[in-house]
């Protein structure tokens, strides 16, 4: 398993057991893990000092193990908005997705579930997509921003599979990608991206267009 591009990464997990086995998958991969730190407060002072490319953190951390690396993640935007930063989390919290992507503009940023890290092929994409500037979010967390949509609302006005390709998406999956998991043509989901992007009156040439599929969603 190598990766598609090196990267210099902290990471800040108060579980040793998760920590460890974080620091084992991405060194395997071919990464650099220049700090693996249990808190909030060393996971500031490491990016300060050795600036990484990726920043991956719990959002709960000592010593309140409340939104400890959510709110260290916000700072590392403002102050080093190039970096990109990967947020887990044991359960799925959406408005989390809300703080993260309202966060000062720089790098990628992405929300993932803890079990995501088991999947390792996927979690290495997903790092990659982020480290490049993407945006990935939990699929989970897409499901539970759809269902709470309003039914009668413009959601009502998609078609199944034009639900399908928006939860796609909305997980940052690019049209090839969102093909493949649908075994469908990429012309086929050209064309559903743009029917998804009229319905709901989106910018289909914002090249944020999984930020404005999550603005819509949690709105």
């Amino acid at each position: 398993m190598s990766a598609q591009c090196r990267l210099r990464v902290v990471i800040a997990e108060d579980s040793a057991l998760l920590r460890e086995g974080l620091v084992g998958i991405l060194e395997r991969a071919g990464h650099d893990v220049v700090a693996a730190v249990e808190d909030a407060e060393a996971l500031l002072a490491f990016v300060a000092h050795t600036r990484p490319d990726l920043v991956i953190t719990d959002i709960r951390m000592p010593p309140d193990h409340s939104d400890e690396g959510l709110r260290a993640a916000a700072a590392i935007r403002a102050a080093h908005p190039a970096i990109a930063i990967m947020v887990l989390s044991a359960y799925v919290a959406d408005a989390y997705v809300a703080e993260l992507l309202d966060s000062t503009p720089g790098g990628g940023v992405g929300y993932l579930l803890k079990d995501r890290v088991g999947h390792v092929r996927e979690f290495l994409a997903d790092l990659d997509r982020v480290a490049a500037g993407g945006t990935v979010v939990d699929p989970q967390v897409v499901r539970q921003l759809l269902r709470r949509r309003d039914a009668d609302g413009p959601l009502a006005a998609l078609t199944e599979r034009e639900r399908d390709v928006l939860a796609l998406m909305a997980e940052g999956r690019t049209n090839g990608s969102i093909a493949e998991v649908l075994v469908v043509s990429e012309a086929a989901v050209r064309k559903h991206v743009g029917n998804i992007f009229a319905k709901l009156d989106l910018d289909p040439g914002s090249d944020r267009r999984v930020s404005a599929v999550l603005a819509y969603l949690r709105g």
